[in-house]
């Protein structure tokens, strides 16, 4: 049977995602880490703003922060490094001669990324607004539904690019995983208004998604004066487009470098490299 380019491609997105979202669901263990773990930081950041009197917003910005870190730890571990774990488990070399375009195999990991984490962090949001008592001030659920799904765009943009400089990193890959991490969460604000890092400060970070994404959706969620915006809400919108369009692509690009690369030099799908 034929398939147009477009068909193939779309069956092979739709392929990799839906092995994604099934495989997530079959280990109970990850659904358990993934949703009843993250809470537990939620819960220490919530204690302290209390001990601290702070305004009771802060309990709501660290909720939605404490979530949304799902979606980074998942762009680093699910996204980024992927195309390396893939090399060392022999999968790698499937994709490389697979009809489709490798691109279709990245779409295919983000979506499949999306909804399995989306999950997970609806959980954390749905868990700690009713433990701590959250109250929202929605102003506008459609912008809110923008910000997030251009946040998604530019965010798992992001991760197809770095999967492929990451591969070609090889093993220093997983070293700079681990440096990622943990000064992301100081940068973006997850767990206060990112605006208390100083005007450049937090621009620097912008370069970020989920820097803007979270300022966006907490001042659609709890009201610009509340939420001590960084910017206003359509400007964020707008970077975020322009942020997204400018990482898909670079993972095009990246992808293309990767694979040349991996030509020349011969070691594309050797493994421990």
């Amino acid at each position: 049977m034929k398939f147009s380019k477009i068909e193939l491609n779309l069956r092979a997105a739709v392929g990799r995602a839906y092995v994604r979202v099934v495989a997530a669901n079959r280990e109970p263990s990850w659904i358990i880490t993934e949703t009843v773990l993250p809470l537990l930081s939620i819960f220490a950041f919530v204690y302290i703003y209390r001990a601290m009197k702070a305004p009771e917003e802060f309990v709501g910005f660290v909720v939605l922060g404490g979530a949304m870190t799902a979606y980074w730890m998942n762009v680093l571990w699910s996204m980024a490094s992927q195309f390396y774990w893939e090399r060392e488990t022999g999968l790698l070399q499937l994709y490389l001669v697979a009809p489709c375009s490798r691109m279709a195999i990245l779409l295919g990991m983000a979506v499949g990324a999306i909804i399995m984490t989306t999950t997970r962090a609806a959980s954390a949001i749905i868990l700690g607004s009713l433990i701590f008592k959250v109250h929202y001030q929605i102003t506008s659920i459609p912008l809110l539904i923008v910000i997030f799904f251009l946040t998604m765009l530019s965010l798992y943009g992001l991760g197809m690019m770095l999967s492929s400089l990451f591969l070609f990193f090889g093993r220093e890959a997983w070293h700079t995983v681990n440096l990622l991490q943990e000064p992301v969460y100081l940068v973006s604000g997850f767990y206060f208004p990112v605006r208390a890092l100083g005007f450049w400060f937090a621009l620097a970070g912008s370069i970020i998604p989920l820097t803007l994404g979270l300022d966006g959706m907490r001042q659609l969620l709890f009201g610009p004066e509340k939420a001590r915006g960084f910017l206003d809400v359509r400007l964020e919108a707008l970077i975020l487009l322009v942020l997204g369009v400018i990482f898909l692509i670079g993972a095009q690009k990246s992808l293309s470098f990767m694979e040349r690369k991996g030509k020349e030099e011969g070691r594309l799908t050797l493994r421990w490299q």
